[in-house]
């Protein structure tokens, strides 16, 4: 661990790690799919022969963090377990067994003059990944990149460095096997923070993307200070709307599933809705099901009136992403209240309708504009394993190039390929 490394000294190791990536991107442009397969499927066994080697490293994380009154989720988080690590192997070979994005046409006609175009998947190049007390990012990021044919620098918080150093290794090891370049997946071993606006500042050109994975104040500073562009992954202020036509069992289970499964991640619902039309019928039980399983509920006025024993939900609690056991709950005059009350508050991240009328689902399909929507499921779905796409390394919640789960081919461009029989224009 660099945490020694002077700051003076900081911009040139940051300076000479970002030529190594634009190098080692060179290489992988041209890697074969074998070759990147062969490394993620190494660093996938790598990972499980050092389960013991990454849990001590982890211990040593947890440890420094113990008096430093860090909330639940921070340190749910930070932890690994024997079955987060096995998860993180199999996620690993979940990436390899992918279809290679790199060189797919993605779309391909031809003229009238007879020119042949394709538009073909390529490398971003060098991506820049700046992450907080996740250590399985490291391991994510650095596959889903790899597979992407992209050199990655990856950054992760102080808290987790000893996780980090210690996953980060048997990624190594992986691309060792497969003949490919170490500098293809590298991490900054540096605590200091100035580390962050160095990578920030692009490294004389050498980082193509910034991709954020943290809270706001995290993603506030990469978009305020990157001079590269940013995969903006904004908190996940999510909202669940439990609609007048809603089947009470299922609203029951799937708000249940979306707030508690697990709090600490940025799919979990933070805001519930319920049409006031059902507040006799739907209120009671839900919040009797979220208080069953340890739920803090803080209610608007008049659910306070219909509930007894809630804590007084505040103009601050309608803007809260708490990764906690706590959710604000408020009734609203149907759709059109449900519609009002996410575009004035949500982040963009995911938001989910509970009901039988499919009118109300178009229209909350068509009037919000988050990037994930769902009907009658939990936004813990909000996951790119669960979307199918093998992982990924955040939820993108800007409108430019990716948007939602950022995966393999999220984390490609494109050129154009034009095939000619000599034509000229004219």
């Amino acid at each position: 661990m660099l945490d020694k490394v002077q700051s003076s000294e900081i911009e040139a190791l940051m300076l000479a790690m970002g030529e190594r990536a634009k190098q080692a991107a060179r290489k992988l442009a041209v890697a074969s799919t074998d070759q990147k397969n062969k490394a993620l499927n190494a660093a996938a066994d790598a990972i499980s022969a050092s389960t013991e080697v990454i849990l001590d490293a982890n211990a040593k994380d947890l440890a420094s963090v113990a008096d430093k009154g860090l909330q639940p989720s921070f340190i749910d988080r930070l932890t690994l377990t024997e079955r987060r690590i096995a998860d993180m192997a199999e996620a690993l070979r979940a990436i390899a067994a992918l279809p290679d994005p790199v060189g797919s046409i993605i779309a391909a006609w031809e003229r009238p003059n007879g020119l042949k175009i394709e538009r073909v998947r390529t490398p971003l190049g060098v991506i820049g990944v700046i992450y907080e007390s996740r250590p399985n990012v490291t391991a994510d990021a650095g596959a889903l990149c790899l597979k992407a044919g992209n050199a990655v620098i990856l950054r992760g918080g102080s808290d987790s460095l000893n996780s980090s150093l210690a996953i980060h290794r048997c990624l190594l090891k992986g691309l060792q096997e497969a003949g490919l370049p170490e500098d293809a997946i590298q991490l900054v071993a540096v605590a200091d923070r100035s580390a962050v606006g160095a990578l920030l500042s692009g490294l004389n050109g050498a980082v193509d993307v910034i991709v954020p994975r943290g809270g706001k104040s995290l993603v506030a500073r990469v978009q305020s200070e990157a001079r590269v562009p940013v995969f903006a992954h904004l908190e996940g202020l999510c909202h669940i709307y439990v609609d007048a036509s809603a089947d009470l069992s299922m609203a029951v289970n799937v708000v249940v599933n979306a707030k508690m499964r697990r709090t600490g991640i940025c799919g979990a619902a933070e805001t519930l809705l319920i049409d006031r039309a059902v507040a006799l019928t739907h209120l009671q039980p839900i919040l009797a099901a979220l208080a069953e399983k340890g739920c803090e509920i803080r209610g608007s006025e008049e659910v306070r009136a219909r509930v007894e024993g809630l804590k007084a939900a505040t103009e601050e609690d309608w803007r809260t992403e708490y990764l906690e056991a706590i959710i604000s709950v408020k009734l609203v005059d149907g759709i059109d209240g449900a519609i009002e009350h996410i575009n004035s508050y949500s982040s963009n991240h995911t938001e989910a309708v509970i009901a039988e009328d499919p009118q109300v689902v178009a229209r909350f399909f068509n009037e919000i504009d988050s990037a994930i929507l769902l009907h009658n499921a939990s936004t813990q779905f909000a996951d790119g394993g669960e979307f199918g796409m093998g992982g990924e390394i955040g939820i993108a919640t800007g409108k430019m190039h990716a948007r939602g789960p950022v995966g393999v081919e999220q984390l490609t461009s494109f050129k154009y390929r034009v095939h000619g029989t000599g034509q000229t224009r004219p």
